[in-house]
C-alpha cells in the first residue's frame, strides 16, 4: 500500500528524475543483496574503509530503532513533501539530479523496511579510533541530494538577488 503512494507520485516526475531514481534504487537493491548473501567482513583499506553488513532497526544512526511502521509512515509523509517542493525548483540537470537522488535513496531504503524489515547496511569507515556508522549506497544518495538541493537553492537565490540588482536603476548624480 505504502509503496504505491509512493509509486503513484513518480509517474509524474519528468523522465530525468525517474531514470536516476530507478538507477539509484538498482544499484542500492542490488549492492545490498551481493553483501547480504555472503553476509561478510571485508577490508577494503586497511584502518579506513570496510565492508561490514549490518541491519539497521532504526533511520540513521539508529535513530526510532524498532519502530518500523512510524518509519514508513515517515517516509510517505517525507515522499509528499518533497513532491510538493520539487516543483517550486526549476526544471534543470541539478535539480533533476538532486531529486532523483533523493527519492532513489529514499526508496531503497523504504523497500528494505517494507520488504525486509529493516535497513540494510554495509559500508564503514574508521578515523582512528573513531568509526562512522555504517551506511549504504541509498545513504549516500541522499545526502548527496540533499546537498546538491541546498546548492541549487544557493544559486537560486543567489540569481533573484543578482537581477533585482541589475534590473534597478540608479540615479545619476551630477
Amino acid at each position: 500500500m505504502y509503496y504505491g503512494i509512493i509509486l503513484v507520485g513518480v509517474i509524474f516526475m519528468n523522465i530525468k528524475k525517474i531514470i536516476i531514481l530507478f538507477i539509484v534504487l538498482f544499484i542500492d537493491q542490488l549492492t545490498k543483496y551481493m553483501i547480504c548473501i555472503n553476509d561478510s567482513y571485508l577490508t577494503v583499506i586497511d584502518k579506513f574503509f570496510y565492508i561490514d553488513y549490518t541491519s539497521n532497526q532504526g533511520a540513521a544512526f539508529s535513530i526510532l530503532s524498532g519502530h518500523s511502521i512510524i518509519l514508513i509512515l515517515l517516509t510517505v509523509v517525507i515522499c509528499i513533501f518533497l513532491y510538493h517542493i520539487m516543483y517550486s525548483y526549476k526544471d534543470n540537470r541539478l535539480n533533476n539530479l538532486a531529486f532523483g537522488l533523493l527519492y532513489g535513496g529514499i526508496l531503497g531504503n523504504f523497500a528494505d523496511r517494507v520488504f525486509v524489515g529493516y535497513v540494510r547496511d554495509f559500508l564503514s569507515f574508521k578515523f582512528g579510533s573513531y568509526y562512522f556508522p555504517t551506511f549504504n549506497i541509498a545513504d549516500s544518495a541522499i545526502v548527496i541530494g540533499v546537498i546538491l538541493l541546498i546548492i541549487s537553492t544557493i544559486k537560486e537565490e543567489g540569481e533573484k538577488r543578482g537581477n533585482k540588482s541589475r534590473g534597478s536603476k540608479r540615479k545619476k548624480t551630477r
